[in-house]
């Protein structure tokens, strides 16, 4: 009996051994990226104020209590250059820190170790002193406070002003005032990369990034809606020739495709798939299909910058945050209840995303850390592979009258369809499509009747009361339902469940929620001098149902998650022929085979019926172990 415990110790010891070997030379060796990056990220708890007291604290955390696990990265998020002073906001001008070269430095009063010209210098050896690896987020192009202050651009190698034909050159001779960034109008715009200058300013960005001693940097308003493929490839190519090494990683990723990424993925270690993940449950469930189409497109782990590329399904809204886009710090828990945040955790792991925590480390509990350092789940995000969603999965719902219904879902499953309100131009001809109902007491009801894809497609409809349009006629009315109303701004970062929406934001007294209903059918909005349309969108509706995803691991054992994407609880399962044919090989017909689940920790035993299954309550999610070896 000593002996059986003595080996199994042994086995325990090895695992942890190779396990931490594996991540750390696969980070520290000359490939990079290999298994997906892991760490800690700022902006879900502190937004842009966070100061070098706040940063550094949870870097200690990190150092102390995550590090073993393979948690390595410690970034700060957007704006670490904004004065925190009365005025300065997330898209505020003239507010940011400079230097002669037009180039971001740390706000000297949050980040009082830059004071000098130091730059982030200090900050980054403490946090190589912890063993860990230092990150910051960066904007593309160069910044509107640099162009409006016509700054001289840097040449590195010389050490003086950029020259070209003659003559110097300045922040206004690059900088593209009709391609500012969609969400930050105010601060940032593309730089024309034809342009020797434009090259030169951002050789000068990532060398200064290099000496500062940055290990991460994460480029964004470059992919998805914004796709900057021109810059993407510069940046790329210039920290290949860099000495240092930087891990290159790109954000957002709204409107991100396989096929967009297949061009990007080469150039970069990691690049976000989705707009911004805050806690809601509308924010996770979206990231089901999106998941689903990335491994199908077998982009998970594909060739990347000097190493790998992985899609990035962002951080982790867990434990103490912010608010989006706010200016304060963490003051509120998730909202995410405890199986939905085991359901994000299972899926980010077993499609291999990297690992970001977002919540405020300092104040992380128990339950929290167990949940993101549990070893199975990390297993599987660094080394398992066929990691895919599985769609032969079955749901039995158990109504209020307690009958059973038992459905079954197979590759076969037809798309639903959502429509999706958006911009466009009001000469766009297919802009007339609005047609008025009048109710009662001054409100409209006004509908889209152009080219419905379906025959008896439900229209769809908004609520006008005055200037304002919403979606329910209750918040048109007046009522205080906290409901959404259409917007024409385009500058906003929007999480993914504001993009899943459209353009509807929370009603506000703005000229840009002002509409107006014209006799050719379109519906106006003069500040913006755009017009709404109504698209259809296939499978971008709140999704319900069930969800499967298996994956193989590195000792021949087969993982397989289900996730209850219903309101109601729902029991799911999976046969095992259906795995044993999507994974052949694997042993999964022979009668030894034992499993686990993991998160009521129940040991099955060996397999002995043709199904795994699991009731699992509303949003809830099951991860089984099995082992036929």
């Amino acid at each position: 009996m000593k002996d059986v415990f003595f080996n199994s110790l042994c086995f325990f010891f090895f695992f942890c051994s190779v396990f931490q070997f594996n991540r750390v030379s696969s980070q520290n060796g000359t490939e990079r990226a290999v298994v997906p990056p892991r760490g800690w990220n700022s902006y879900n708890s502190f937004s842009w104020i966070i100061s070098e007291e706040e940063y550094l604290k949870n870097a200690e955390v990190v150092a102390n209590r995550l590090k073993s696990k393979g948690y390595e990265y410690v970034i700060v998020d957007y704006l670490w250059y904004r004065r925190n002073v009365p005025g300065a906001y997330a898209d505020s001008l003239g507010f940011d820190v400079i230097d002669e070269w037009g180039r971001m430095v740390p706000d000297p009063s949050r980040w009082p170790s830059s004071q000098g010209g130091k730059g982030f210098t200090e900050v980054a050896k403490k946090v190589h002193d912890m063993g860990l690896k230092f990150g910051i987020h960066v904007m593309r192009g160069i910044s509107t406070q640099a162009v409006n202050a016509n700054t001289p651009i840097l040449d590195i190698s010389k050490g003086s002003a950029y020259e070209e034909s003659g003559r110097k050159w300045f922040a206004s001779d690059i900088g593209d005032k009709s391609r500012t960034c969609g969400w930050m109008k105010n601060g940032f715009m593309s730089v024309n990369m034809d342009l020797g200058a434009s090259k030169a300013f951002l050789r000068s960005l990532y060398q200064q990034y290099a000496d500062w001693g940055v290990d991460f940097v994460k480029l964004d308003c470059v992919f998805g809606d914004d796709l900057d493929l021109p810059q993407i490839s510069f940046v790329s190519d210039v920290l290949k020739q860099l000495d240092r090494p930087i891990l290159f990683s790109l954000s957002p990723g709204k409107t991100a495709t396989p096929a967009m990424a297949k061009d990007v993925s080469g150039l970069v270690n990691m690049y976000r798939i989705t707009g911004d993940d805050w806690d809601n449950w509308n924010d996770l469930v979206f990231h089901f299909n999106i998941t689903r189409d990335f491994s199908a497109a077998n982009m998970i782990g594909t060739t990347g910058l000097l190493g790998k590329s992985w899609p990035d399904s962002d951080m982790l809204p867990f434990g103490w945050l912010t608010d989006p886009a706010a200016n304060e710090g963490p003051h509120r828990t998730t909202n995410l209840s405890v199986d939905e945040q085991r359901t994000q955790m299972t899926l980010w792991c077993m499609a291999k995303s990297p690992i970001m925590y977002g919540g405020d480390l300092r104040n992380i509990d128990d339950a929290t850390f167990s949940l993101i350092t549990n070893p199975t789940l990390l297993e599987i995000n660094s080394f398992s592979s066929n990691n895919m969603e599985f769609l032969k999965v079955a749901s039995t719902k158990v109504s209020n009258s307690r009958e059973k219904i038992v459905k079954w879902h197979s590759r076969d499953m037809v798309a639903s369809v959502s429509p999706v309100l958006g911009l466009t131009k009001c000469s766009d001809s297919d802009a007339a499509g609005w047609v008025p109902e009048s109710l009662n007491r001054g409100l409209q009801k006004i509908c889209w009747k152009a080219n419905p894809k379906h025959k008896y497609e439900t229209p769809f409809c908004v609520y006008k009361r005055g200037p304002r349009l919403a979606i329910y006629k209750e918040a048109a009315s007046g009522h205080d339902r906290g409901d959404v109303c259409l917007d024409a701004t385009r500058q906003r970062k929007r999480s993914s469940e504001e993009f899943r929406r459209g353009s509807f934001f929370p009603c506000i007294r703005h000229e840009n929620q002002k509409w107006e209903l014209y006799s050719n059918g379109t519906l106006g909005n003069q500040q913006s001098g755009e017009c709404a349309i109504v698209k259809q969108n296939d499978a971008e509706g709140i999704e319900s149902g069930v969800r499967s995803w298996i994956a193989t691991g590195r000792g021949g054992e087969v993982y397989v998650a289900l996730f209850n994407l219903n309101n109601e609880k729902t029991e799911i399962s999976v046969k095992i022929s259906d795995l044993a044919e999507a994974l052949p090989g694997k042993g999964l017909g022979q009668a030894s085979c034992k499993y686990r689940e993991e998160w009521s920790g129940k040991e099955f035993g060996v397999m002995s019926g043709s199904t795994i299954a699991a009731p699992l309550q509303t949003h809830a999610s099951a991860l089984f172990t099995i082992n036929c070896s």
